[in-house]
């Protein structure tokens, strides 16, 4: 469930930049103004943003679309939090007194409220010290998509060693992670995705890499023990052609669908077929959580996995920033950068 940032008086003292929206729509109804610093709770820490992570769930929050994430508490009518953003690095500035994990002074990673801006709320235990070999801004493309990617083949795909993985939208924010942490199971992994981003999924480890524009996944002889689809439109027939009779499919998103369902009715189906075929067939949703951001940091220090980041963008051009990805050009994450 969402929570209403509070903030203090707009002073010099307390106030701070920020990008916000009192509308759903699209960049156009983001604005960069002076609001006041967030209020945390007992639990809470208050971060000062030194950049933060731009993914689909920001835009899905910005359009409010689909409807249904308006009634889990996001505002029916309107956004009920201001401040845009989520993925955050940055120090912490000030901490609740609940909160035993961090003091002022620590650097810190992981998922806020309204992190376009220069000071963000956070829970405790969706923040972890920040990687010692990351910079803030590679930091800051991390959370959101490294557990989702983390998650989908830990733990919903049940990945083990020698497996072939073929993961569908390899060069994206979640893919370039999950490329490096299949293979960071050490499995054998095929990647999908479009003729200008092929070298770029063949740089980060994929043993394999399909230019979907050329040739169809679902065609090939080649099948797979587990697949990843990130924000695909394959039909589950055709997912289901390149699995091997007992083998995984976990869908992570998808982008058709309409305002109402916005991509999940590929995930419905898949979830009331599964219990009648041979092969699992399955979504979910990202838990985040202070223990798989502590796995990633391992991960990350221990050079198995890298943050691919394709732009930057400061503060002042979120709009702009969110426009990039909408046009599906992007290799990797695109990250803010704040102060």
């Amino acid at each position: 469930m969402a929570e209403t940032i509070t903030t203090t008086s707009n002073s010099d003292e307390d106030g701070m930049s920020a990008v916000v929206y009192s509308k759903y729509g699209g960049p156009d109804v983001l604005e960069f103004k002076s609001i006041g610093k967030p209020v945390i709770e007992d639990d809470e820490v208050l971060v000062r943003v030194h950049a933060a992570g731009v993914d689909r769930g920001v835009w899905h929050l910005m359009m409010g679309l689909p409807y249904p994430i308006r009634l889990v508490g996001y505002g029916i009518r309107a956004p009920k939090n201001p401040v845009l953003g989520m993925d955050v690095a940055g120090v912490v500035e000030a901490v609740g007194k609940n909160v035993t994990r961090f003091q002022s002074g620590d650097e810190v990673f992981g998922i806020g409220t309204g992190s376009y801006a220069d000071y963000a709320r956070a829970h405790e235990d969706k923040l972890a010290h920040k990687p010692a070999n990351l910079s803030f801004k590679q930091a800051a493309a991390v959370a959101i998509s490294g557990l989702t990617a983390l998650q989908g083949l830990r733990d919903h795909g049940r990945i083990e060693p020698g497996q072939k993985v073929l993961i569908i939208g390899a060069s994206g924010g979640v893919g370039t992670f999950a490329v490096q942490i299949a293979k960071a199971f050490d499995a054998h992994v095929t990647g999908v995705c479009s003729t200008a981003k092929m070298d770029l999924v063949q740089s980060i480890g994929a043993d394999h890499v399909i230019d979907y524009t050329r040739d169809d996944f679902a065609e090939r002889k080649q099948h797979y023990d587990l697949i990843l689809d990130i924000g695909g439109n394959s039909s589950l027939a055709r997912l289901r052609r390149a699995l091997v009779p007992q083998g995984t499919l976990v869908i992570v998103g998808g982008e058709s669908g309409g305002r109402w369902l916005g991509g999940v009715d590929r995930q419905l189906r898949a979830l009331v077929l599964s219990p009648f075929v041979s092969q699992k067939l399955g979504t979910f949703i990202s838990s985040e959580n202070h223990e798989d951001l502590l796995v990633l940091k391992d991960l990350i220090e221990s050079e198995k996995v890298t943050p691919i980041i394709d732009r930057t963008y400061p503060l002042t051009e979120v709009p702009e920033a969110i426009r990039y990805l909408e046009d599906g050009h992007a290799k990797g994450k695109i990250v803010i950068t704040s102060g």
